[in-house]
């Protein structure tokens, strides 16, 4: 497979993963507390929305970049 077919499909599964589940969580420890055998620390759940424009718009660059490469 050539490198634009790769690039086009990896656009469309990820316009179509956007489209599914909306975004994606993460965890990110922000603090961290060491006192003798204690240890504290706090995490953080952090979430990035894809908006339904970008996911769309992966799709379609992917699907004329497969139908351009014939």
């Amino acid at each position: 497979m050539s490198a634009f077919k790769i690039v086009a499909i990896a656009l469309i599964v990820a316009g179509s993963l956007g489209l599914i589940y909306g975004g994606f969580t993460y965890t990110k420890k922000t603090d961290q507390l060491e006192v003798g055998p204690i240890e504290l620390s706090i995490k953080d759940k952090e979430r990035v929305d894809i908006p339904v424009w970008a996911g769309v718009a992966a799709i379609v660059a992917g699907v004329v970049l497969l139908l351009v490469r014939k």
